[in-house]
């Protein structure tokens, strides 16, 4: 098989040092550190320098009014970001993509991604879902607990990921892409959909592509999987082998949907201008996917 692409927003340098977030004196020495780091965010959005690198500050130029959460070590340094409120109705999800991918350091985006999921997660999750109890930010900033002895439950609440099947219907050397009902004409994609509770990789594969385009799959197998910070979704990529070619489209979710062999998945993801679709985020999964299906894997 051949090697299979580096999915964008993985591979962090960070050294998470989960064994110590709850040790707060150690939190408190690694913000006492005169070589600690805070990553500038815009909201959500990356705040990069004129070379496409990630801005970090000092400590000092944290908001007062809000929390630090301890990315973890970069160089040994510790790395922070601040949990500052977001403005409500500011949709940030184009400046993430654009940004990260104008980011040049190898491991940045997977940086940037941890960073924007832990602070968006915070600023939806300040109370308990279990009681309605303000919740207190904790572990370092990887937790927000309902502190019992402030009139909360003790229940603890800890960032989640939420998983997402995207994949690659499979027949005679061709494979299926859809565009979904939001894209405009010629923008298609790999098909996706969230695991729901009480299943498998394989049977959500199974299910999404029945359901979206009414392919039957006879087979799955799994090919590599990506952090996607939007708010916090972990894509896992698959091809799925099909019965036959027959489409039934579920109009809700789809506008079209279309078979394609390697030689115009290249052409797609060259850009040329001839080729029947185009791909509109290299960083996403699914470029992944057809370049790596593309090249025979």
């Amino acid at each position: 098989m051949s090697k299979i692409p580096t999915p964008g927003f993985t591979g962090s340098p960070l050294v998470r040092i989960d064994i110590e977030r709850d040790n707060r004196p150690y939190f408190d020495a690694a913000c006492a550190d005169p070589g600690a780091r805070l990553l500038r965010l815009d909201g959500l959005a990356p705040v990069l320098d004129a070379e496409g690198r990630l801005v970090w500050t000092g400590l000092a130029e944290a908001d007062p009014e809000a929390d630090l959460a301890l990315l973890g070590l970069l160089d040994d340094k510790p790395c922070f970001v601040s949990l500052s409120k977001i403005a409500p109705g500011r949709d940030q999800r184009g400046a993430t993509i654009s940004g990260a991918a104008a980011m040049t350091e190898p491991g940045a985006p997977a940086i940037y991604a941890a960073a924007r999921s832990l602070v968006d997660w915070h600023d939806r999750h300040r109370f308990c879902a279990n009681c309605g109890h303000p919740t207190k930010v904790a572990r370092s900033g990887w937790a927000r607990f309902c502190v019992k002895d402030e009139g909360g439950c003790g229940t603890e609440h800890y960032p989640r990921t939420d998983p997402v099947v995207i994949m690659l219907a499979e027949h005679e050397d061709h494979v299926l892409v859809g565009r979904n009902i939001n894209m405009p004409p010629r923008f298609f994609s790999a098909l996706a959909g969230f695991l729901e509770v009480g299943e498998s990789i394989e049977d959500a594969v199974a299910r999404e592509l029945f359901e979206e385009a009414g392919v039957i799959v006879t087979e799955v197998r799994y090919l590599a999987s990506q952090p996607w910070p939007i708010p916090s979704q972990l894509m896992i990529g698959c091809i799925a082998k099909v019965r036959d070619k027959t489409i039934r489209l579920d109009e809700k979710e789809l506008a079209e949907a279309i078979w394609v062999d390697r030689d115009q998945v290249r052409a797609a993801l060259a850009g040329e201008p001839d080729a029947p679709f185009n791909m509109r985020f290299p960083i996403a999964i699914a470029h992944t996917l057809l370049t790596a299906w593309a090249n025979g894997a």
